[in-house]
């Protein structure tokens, strides 16, 4: 248990250590940059980018421009869709549990009834059956 308990540590280290390492090594490039382009770290900059105008809202900065942008609408106006849908399924689907609990409340019932009825063919024919045994037994004495 110790060994296994043991391995087990070894492999996490291994795996914690590699993960750093390729964390490290791995560099985050925006879609919408490219490489010959450098962020200047001066403030002074950075507000020349703001008097400038707000340049990251331009449709023109953003990946995939106005295309990205109808497409997102498009999704987002089929989810709506799709939504409406599921809540017209939903109160189909509670119109017809509901008459489906009212038929299985109907079918019981008369299940009740059909062996209530049963009953007392069985118990009238138990009684017919002993009245022609004593009328039987009177005539014999």
């Amino acid at each position: 248990m110790k060994n296994l308990s043991k391995l087990f540590a070894i492999a996490l280290g291994v795996v914690f250590a590699g993960t750093t390492v390729m964390a490290e090594t791995t560099q985050f490039t925006p879609l919408n940059f490219s490489d010959s382009t450098s962020v200047s770290t001066s403030t002074k900059s950075a507000v020349t980018t703001d008097t400038q105008g707000n340049v990251l809202l331009d449709p023109s900065q953003v990946t995939g421009g106005t295309k990205m942008q109808n497409a997102i609408l498009q999704i987002d106006n089929a989810q709506v869709e799709i939504r409406n849908k599921l809540l017209e399924y939903r109160t189909n689907y509670a119109k017809i549990d509901s008459q489906y609990e009212s038929t299985k409340a109907e079918r019981k019932n008369a299940k009740k009834k059909i062996k209530q009825a049963e009953k007392k063919i069985k118990n009238l024919e138990r009684d017919k059956k002993n009245i022609r045994k004593n009328f039987e037994r009177k005539n014999n004495i």
